[in-house]
């Protein structure tokens, strides 16, 4: 059940119309790394896990419903700099209290032009903001990502908020506007709050890498390539241990040779790790049994409720 509050979540202001970052601040609607995007998917994925991790899921459809409140701000921001752009713009930019927003930054035919330029604000939306992107493109349901595997999916949010904090940090660079400053700084600081809070959950779950079920090869799982010539680096991804494995990386300098040397990386030993074809089969085994337990769980046989109510007191 949604409830909606007509208060924002946070009191989104402007100071001036500006159609121009109208436009830019679209993205953050309708885009592929916006707040709908994001909306949608940690609400999609929620529901895989009412029943196997329902701590996971009060928390995906919490952070889901505020990113809904956060289309809301940025979509009432877009609207007020979109102030006096509708069907009649040409009157409507004549009217002394839009120029006199305008505090002579801009002249009328440039604020005409800068609202002709975004055609989806006065022609196909009448003067507000469209479920697109900057460029016009519609959002798509393939901007989700949602694969069964809460540990992919918490990566998958990870990588968005991210993605997401990055274009806020952007877009602060085109707007001069107080009032608007301060609108993104506080969606962009909810992009490193969501970070967190999933990077906290993934570590709860164990074990979580690497994702899925099946381990990989210990011959392959810890080798580096040196498959670029010239101005050779190594760090932790080349050299010591490896961050979540725990082995020895085996840097090999010459590809060509070891593969030629090693008939395809047939023949070669696993080295630097103490994982064996034993273990690994053991290790699947276990998490085959608890991932089909989780399955299992998520789609019960039989009848089925969602929710339970309490009995009205009436």
């Amino acid at each position: 059940m949604f409830y909606h509050s007509k208060e924002l979540q946070f009191n989104a202001r402007v100071s001036k119309p500006d159609p121009r970052f109208a436009r830019l601040l679209l993205e953050q609607f309708g885009g592929g790394n916006g707040e709908l995007k994001a909306a949608m998917q940690y609400f999609v994925q929620a529901f895989g896990c009412r029943h196997t991790y329902p701590d996971k899921y009060d928390m995906l459809m919490d952070i889901a419903a505020e990113e809904f409140s956060h289309l809301e701000i940025v979509g009432a921001t877009i609207q007020m700099l979109l102030n006096g752009v509708n069907g009649k713009l040409k009157e409507a930019s004549e009217e002394e209290g839009i120029m006199d927003m305008l505090k002579g930054k801009a002249t009328k035919e440039e604020y005409i032009h800068q609202a002709l330029y975004n055609p989806q604000f006065c022609v196909l939306t009448g003067g507000g903001p469209s479920v697109t992107d900057s460029n016009g493109t519609p959002w798509s349901g393939a901007y989700v990502n949602a694969n069964g595997d809460l540990t992919v999916d918490l990566r998958s949010n990870i990588a968005a908020e991210s993605r997401a904090k990055i274009v806020y940090e952007y877009l602060l660079q085109f707007t001069d506007d107080p009032y608007v400053k301060e609108t993104l700084g506080f969606l962009m600081t909810r992009e490193i709050t969501h970070f967190q809070q999933f990077e906290a959950a993934l570590d709860t779950i164990v074990p979580n890498f690497p994702p899925g079920t099946l381990q990989g090869d210990p011959r392959y799982s810890n080798m580096y390539f040196n498959m670029s010539c010239g101005e050779d680096a190594r760090g932790p991804w080349n050299e010591g241990e490896s961050s979540r494995l725990k082995e020895e990386w085996q840097y090999v300098e010459d590809p060509k040779s070891y593969v030629q040397e090693t008939d395809g990386l047939t023949t070669m030993k696993p080295q630097g790790t103490d994982r064996t074809e034993e273990k690994i089969r053991k290790t699947e085994k276990e998490i085959g049994k608890q991932r089909s337990k989780e399955v299992n769980e998520a789609n019960p046989v039989g009848e089925a409720y969602w929710s339970v109510y309490k009995p009205s007191t009436k």
